[in-house]
């Protein structure tokens, strides 16, 4: 198993993942106050197929929800493909309807 290391990168606002200290690949993304958008997501040919997109996709949708501040919008077809497969993230994407409490 390949050993991924997903970081931030705000200055350049992006998620980076690298294998061996090498960039494998990222996700762009654009901030506004209220959201967090999602516009291209990159993996190196040379590391395709190891799981290197899902790590990003992940780390990233994980690292928004746990600061709270922010939804999601993916206008990127690989993150909505991954949250598609990965329902767990639907709440925090932007204009999905939060689900009704117990009174």
């Amino acid at each position: 198993m390949t050993d991924i290391q997903v970081l931030p990168d705000p200055s350049r606002l992006r998620y980076q993942a690298s294998i061996d200290g090498e960039v494998a690949g990222f996700v762009e993304y654009i901030l506004t106050d209220e959201l967090i958008v999602f516009t291209h997501t990159e993996v190196h040919p040379r590391f395709e197929g190891k799981g290197v997109g899902s790590a990003i996709a992940r780390f990233a949708l994980d690292d928004v929800r746990a600061t709270g501040r922010r939804k999601v919008m993916p206008l990127c077809p690989f993150i909505t493909g991954w949250i598609s497969r990965h329902r767990e993230y639907v709440p925090i994407v932007y204009g999905v309807p939060e689900p009704a409490k117990d009174k």
